[in-house]
């Protein structure tokens, strides 16, 4: 490792290699066979597990994008397996007003493309793919196994749903409920991601029900709320129905229609 500066407080794990140019600061810790590119910049607060790859030139737990940001130590975790490629940036937490201090996570074996940006405070499940020039605004959550297409760009505060698609070159700026696609402009539910549900093992009759609750939703008969008592009192609450009502009943912006 050429012309790499490592904080001499940094806890740095087994089998690690980082590119010539590499900064890393003080309050960093790095697990076991992580590989880190050139001209990488890890920034104080970063957690980073095991077998982690990063690529030249990505910017990881860099300070909030917050002009209420004042410096304070708040952390940005990085799970097992989770590929970060050139160029991405990832912020670390903010503080809240009550003092206390949050935290950025993007989950096990994510995949993180060229361009991206993972703003303070954003929840990343497990499994999400951002493709090059994906961008989340501070505080928003990504479900488990979310693909979000490039060039597309997600409101701050927004939820998206376990299994989702979220399609290029658009804006979101409502809650996407689970299992489903999004596309076009205005962005807007254009069906279920039902080759991603098969992949993931869903069976039909999994698909099948996930659908008909859809068919209450964003049908032409029922607003939201009239659809959810349509689907709790007609079709069986399923671990999947139920994850769609729970989203929904917990969706502070509204879902996308």
């Amino acid at each position: 490792m050429k012309n790499v500066e490592i904080g001499s407080k940094a806890v740095i794990g087994n089998n690690f290699h980082a590119g010539s140019f590499t900064v890393i600061e003080d309050d960093v810790v790095i697990g076991d066979n992580v590989s880190v590119g050139n001209n990488v910049y890890i920034a104080n607060g970063a957690r980073i597990a095991d077998g982690v790859k990063i690529y030249s030139s990505a910017q990881i737990s860099i300070e909030p994008h917050d002009l209420g940001y004042k410096g304070e130590p708040t952390t940005c975790e990085i799970g097992e397996g989770t590929v970060i490629k050139e160029l991405a940036t990832l912020c670390r937490g903010t503080v809240g007003k009550n003092g206390s201090r949050s935290k950025s996570v993007v989950g096990k074996n994510c995949y993180i493309m060229n361009f991206s940006h993972v703003a303070h405070d954003n929840i990343i499940g497990d499994n999400v793919i951002m493709t090059n020039s994906a961008n989340c605004g501070g505080h928003v959550v990504l479900g488990k196994h979310v693909n979000i297409g490039a060039l597309t760009g997600i409101h701050q505060f927004v939820h998206v749903g376990d299994y989702c698609m979220v399609g290029t070159c658009i804006k979101v700026v409502k809650d996407v409920p689970p299992y489903i696609m999004v596309s076009r402009e205005p962005s807007r539910f254009i069906g279920l991601n039902k080759v991603g549900l098969k992949r993931k093992g869903f069976s039909a009759e999994q698909i099948e029900n996930i659908s008909r609750a859809y068919d209450f939703i964003y049908g032409t008969e029922y607003n939201v709320s009239d659809a959810v008592e349509k689907i709790k009192s007609e079709l069986e609450l399923t671990e999947e129905v139920n994850n769609i009502l729970n989203f929904i009943s917990n969706s502070k912006r509204g879902i996308i229609r």
